[in-house]
């Protein structure tokens, strides 16, 4: 019946001319030729469309039957010959019909699946749709455009590969569609290259909508993207995709370099200040992308010029790692790490001028200890003036008790090199008194939380001992001696009066606790003035133990330190006395 249908409104119209036709034979066509696709009836229809005297019918009214053609062939199974004929339907429909009239009609198809689907249509059409635009007489750059958006706008609702497995098995077709993509734009790309038809305003016009697809595409998928090890670069897909988008940009007269090192400065050699304005932010994590595939990954960094510095390079790159620190997904942070490291790696160590210290949201990384060994790496980098600089500006920032530790820490190690090595201004005298003053103090006072500060406590009061040690109260290169009193002030007295109030408190707590066991009901203990309800009375006495262990550490310490302080003003004491 359908067969019928259509055979009968393709006579009538065979009988008049193409501008006769009429708004209800173009939905008498397309009923009946959506009939006949549903059906299975493919072979009549492909007579229908071979047929030289429908060429004018199939031109103008053909391109309503690629819906039902291409939905056939995503969710129908058919048997292996009425799949080619399928195909070659859809090969005839793109060859025949009005290409304006298919942009629009590809387009709509490739913006209706969502999941798996999405890549699936997107794999069937790409061909069909890079021949349509090449068939178009002009404005081909507003089409490729339209197309490039359209088609990236759908890939960047799939998710993106993080693990090798995940690459390989590829459930969400991303990587097939990425490879993919290059192919339908390469000839493009080329067509800009060559310029042989001297058309410079709609060349300029093209340029423009690759290099937005190229911004695009480094924001996403190539911002979240995981990369395989180097050993297996060959076979990775989104690697070659990276590779290629990069290509593309020197292709058409944006090689990374400019780009890159162009970007945030008030004065650029790269001219697309608009695109920039208009686009700022999106163009800050595209800029970051790109900078962590050449210098992390190494894709064409052999176009880079050999006369660049390590240091001008790491200054270009702190902005870019910025962008990566701030961002959330965990695929990301940890590349905005690498980019640092890749950097400082390239830096001979106390070399780092401390006007390179331009990474604000360092201590924002969760991944504590990877973000840790970076920050020594940097330290490690920076000069004498840099390494304070940082220390003064950590200290007062971080409120992290392990972070502040390891500052101290850092601090030793610096005091000890000047000690050992030619004293240095930064770690010795005023400038160490100035730096000491935010070490040895309790922010708080005797109010100070210690089980929470207890990392920053330790590590003070070892930076005290080692100073005692080290300084004898005649020479006093570091200035402790002179501060001696002010340190007992601030630090010495008001630990001794918060041990005695938390040990207290703790001991308390003990024995409420062990008189609640007797009654085995469930309880809530306080542990660095947080609430932790319902906790078993066992659990929550080696919670309080715990505590209780590290102020007797604390306290222990503590001791030492005022017995060392003790022996050293008596010694010093006796020595004047016998002068």
């Amino acid at each position: 019946m359908a067969v019928e249908e259509l055979q009968s409104i393709v006579k009538k119209c065979q009988l008049l001319e193409e501008d006769d036709f009429k708004e209800e034979d173009f939905g008498l066509f397309q009923l009946a030729g959506k009939k006949c696709i549903e059906e299975g009836h493919i072979d009549q229809l492909l007579e229908i469309i071979q047929n030289e005297r429908n060429k004018v019918i199939i031109k103008t009214m053909g391109w309503n039957l690629i819906g039902p053609v291409v939905r056939c062939l995503l969710w129908n199974d058919k048997e292996n010959d009425k799949r080619k004929n399928y195909f070659l339907v859809l090969d005839l429909l793109v060859k025949l019909c009005n290409p304006k009239e298919l942009l629009l009609g590809l387009l709509e198809l490739i913006e209706e699946p969502s999941g798996k689907q999405i890549s699936q249509i997107i794999l069937l059409l790409l061909q069909p749709l890079q021949t349509v635009i090449q068939k178009l007489p002009n404005n081909k750059a507003y089409s490729v455009g339209l197309a490039l958006s359209t088609l990236w706008r759908q890939l960047s609702l799939l998710p993106v590969p993080y693990s090798k497995e995940q690459i390989q098995t590829d459930d969400y077709g991303l990587c097939q569609c990425c490879k993919a993509l290059i192919e339908f734009t390469k000839p493009f790309v080329e067509e800009v290259t060559d310029n042989k038809e001297n058309k410079e305003n709609e060349n300029k016009k093209l340029k423009d909508e690759l290099l937005k697809f190229c911004f695009k595409s480094l924001k996403c998928p190539l911002l979240t993207a995981q990369f395989l090890e180097q050993s297996e670069a060959d076979n990775d897909p989104l690697r070659y995709f990276a590779s290629e988008i990069i290509g593309f940009l020197s292709a058409i007269g944006h090689p990374f370099p400019k780009i890159i090192f162009n970007h945030g400065r008030k004065k650029r050699i790269w001219n697309y200040l608009e695109f920039e304005e208009e686009e700022d932010k999106q163009l800050a994590d595209s800029m970051a992308s790109l900078a962590y595939l050449v210098f992390v990954q190494g894709i064409k960094i052999d176009q880079l010029p050999m006369v660049l510095s390590p240091s001008y390079i790491l200054q270009f790159n702190m902005g870019h790692t910025e962008v990566f620190l701030q961002r959330t997904e965990e695929s990301v942070l940890p590349k905005g790490l690498e980019l640092l490291e890749s950097g400082l790696l390239r830096i001979e160590d106390n070399s780092l001028l401390y006007q390179y210290l331009e990474i604000k949201s360092f201590l924002t990384v969760p991944q504590r200890k990877k973000g840790l060994a970076m920050l020594q790496l940097y330290i490690n980098k920076l000069d004498s003036q840099g390494k304070y600089t940082l220390f003064r500006c950590l200290l007062n920032t971080s409120n992290h008790s392990g972070v502040e530790a390891f500052i101290i820490q850092n601090i030793k190690n610096q005091i000890d090199m000047s000690f050992k090595k030619t004293p240095n201004k930064w770690f010795t005298g005023p400038q160490l008194i100035s730096l000491l003053d935010l070490v040895l103090f309790l922010p708080e006072g005797a109010e100070t939380d210690l089980l929470q500060n207890s990392d920053r406590i330790m590590a003070a009061l070892n930076l005290l001992r080692y100073l005692v040690i080290k300084d004898n109260e005649n020479d006093n290169q570091t200035g402790l001696w002179t501060e001696l009193g002010k340190i007992e002030n601030n630090f010495l007295k008001p630990l001794h009066t918060g041990l005695n109030m938390s040990k207290a408190h703790y001991e308390a707590e003990i024995k409420n606790s062990q008189e609640i066991q007797k009654s085995k009901d469930l309880c809530s203990v306080t542990v660095g003035r947080e609430e932790i309800p319902n906790m078993p009375p066992e659990m929550q006495l080696k919670v309080l133990h715990s505590a209780l262990f590290t102020f007797d550490l604390i306290e222990s310490v503590l001791a030492r330190v005022e017995e060392l302080i003790e022996i050293k003003t008596k010694s010093t004491s006796e020595y004047k006395m016998l002068e």
